[in-house]
């Protein structure tokens, strides 16, 4: 009986639980998420090395060997970036109401049915290619609008903005500018739609209850837990706006210009459709020129990107969502 009791104080007694057997359907799932986030940082940082090797003749060419004799690569890229941002800043203007009151028509104002038939044609809406667009804006749009031009520059020419004279075509910053605003209003307003599905029921009964109207439940329930999802929605149409090519190369009336007009037939051009449209007689230094161009555009969608995250996650405190 000693023994056994010996034998007993010796044993080790385990006080962990058993280690689990990882499977190997595990194992080669979690393998393949690291490899597939890897792959995504490492594409990431291939092409911005292409693009700054490929960009360096371009930052360091002698003057006069750039395209449009400029003095230097800034000096041809500035109207090109102002050209950039402009046009994408007047779609989202256009669209941001837009995508805004659409989202909340189908989301709490319309009936069922109809609510799904408008998102139906809102979410097809993302799948007719920009060519499209831009045929749809240069044959259908800018002829029907250029009277319409006439009058604003007859009314309002007195504002900068109107000044003319008048593009006799219609193909402007503003046509371009309203293409932009329906092609980037799909996602717009699928992003904004979804978000405020998501707004909790009991605020909005609660709001009810408390005597508010529809619209008021919509400003005090729906719209602050919305506040970081309407933010993401506006930058993913930014980016959408920034990096459109065909359809503004189609209804742009393009030049190496500055300014502000909105009606006029001088139009500061975008880099992306300037590279769509110089570069199959682009080479040499020409062809650096318009790969550098491209890493300023990479560079500016990316530092959007960053803002648009800044921006959601310092709102999400204060968006209700929590």
């Amino acid at each position: 009986m000693n023994n056994h009791m010996t034998a007993t104080a010796e044993r080790p007694v385990s006080t962990g639980r058993p280690k689990a057997k990882i499977r190997l359907g595990d194992r080669v799932f979690s393998t393949a998420t690291v490899l597939s986030g890897s792959l995504i940082l490492l594409v990431l940082v291939l092409v911005a090395a292409f693009l700054v090797a490929q960009s360096l003749p371009a930052f360091f060419a002698a003057k006069g060997t750039l395209p449009d004799s400029s003095t230097n690569f800034w000096t041809y890229v500035g109207p090109l970036v102002f050209g950039t941002v402009w046009a994408a800043f007047l779609a989202l203007i256009i669209a941001t109401p837009l995508a805004l009151g659409i989202a909340l028509f189908i989301s709490h104002y319309a009936p069922r049915r109809i609510s799904q038939l408008l998102g139906y044609i809102i979410d097809l809406l993302a799948a007719v290619p920009s060519v499209v667009f831009g045929l749809w804006g240069v044959l259908v749009l800018a002829p029907f609008i250029q009277p319409f031009y006439n009058t604003l520059v007859d009314k309002l020419g007195w504002i900068p903005l109107f000044a003319g004279p008048v593009s006799g075509t219609g193909k402007t910053i503003l046509t371009a500018a309203i293409v932009l605003a329906v092609m980037v209003l799909p996602i717009m307003t699928a992003v904004m739609r979804e978000i405020f599905l998501q707004a909790p029921v009991l605020h909005e009964e609660a709001a009810l209850a408390l005597g508010a109207t529809r619209w008021e439940m919509i400003r005090m329930a729906v719209l602050p837990f919305a506040r970081s999802g309407i933010v993401s929605a506006i930058m993913l149409g930014l980016g959408r706006a920034l990096g459109e090519t065909l359809a503004i190369a189609i209804v742009l009336s393009p030049a190496t210009v500055i300014n502000v007009f909105l009606l006029t037939s001088q139009n500061p051009n975008t880099i992306a459709a300037n590279i769509a449209l110089q570069f199959n007689e682009a080479q040499g230094v020409g062809l650096n020129t318009l790969i550098a161009s491209g890493l300023i555009l990479f560079v500016i969608t990316l530092l959007i990107n960053m803002l648009a995250r800044y921006v959601v996650n310092r709102r999400k405190d204060f968006s209700g969502a929590n």
